[in-house]
């Protein structure tokens, strides 16, 4: 895995790469942590890779990449694999900015079902089940393959 000083300059990079009109309005810019974040106690092994944040009262709209979560995901991944995963990651989060200042909340609304079938997903596990063994329609991935 990369050091915390390469995995900067490779976010650096990919920022570089994008169409300046896409930054517009993200007062704090994007910014990287060194820790990992995880999702919380229902869901130990889901780790945050990244966030967009708009806090009217602080920095204003910024996005946070988290490297640690990187390094528990990725960990030894090669480079490509990583500034692909890089890259994928502030796309969505920028998406996230330009829904808020358009009022949309598509990609939350998407986000939350995710993270609900992987509620669904970890409920299975703790009951020794996987996806499509004996588990309801609705606890399957949506829109996925159940299998």
């Amino acid at each position: 895995m990369v050091t915390l000083r390469e995995f900067r300059r490779m976010v650096a990079e990919a920022l570089d790469r994008l169409p300046p009109e896409l930054l517009e309005g993200l007062d704090g810019g994007v910014l990287v942590l060194e820790e990992a974040r995880r999702h919380g106690d229902a869901l130990p092994d889901v780790y945050i890779l990244g966030e967009y944040v708009d806090d009217p009262h602080g920095l204003g709209r910024y996005v946070v990449l988290y490297y640690g979560s990187f390094r528990a995901i990725l960990g030894d991944a090669d480079v490509k694999a990583l500034r692909h995963e890089i890259e994928e990651t502030i796309r969505h989060e920028l998406r996230h900015h330009l829904e808020s200042l358009a009022g949309v909340d598509d990609l939350d609304e998407e986000d939350w079902r995710e993270l609900q079938a992987w509620r669904a997903e970890a409920r299975l596990r703790r009951l020794g089940l996987r996806r499509g063994e004996g588990a309801p329609r609705r606890l399957r991935w949506p829109g996925r393959d159940p299998t």
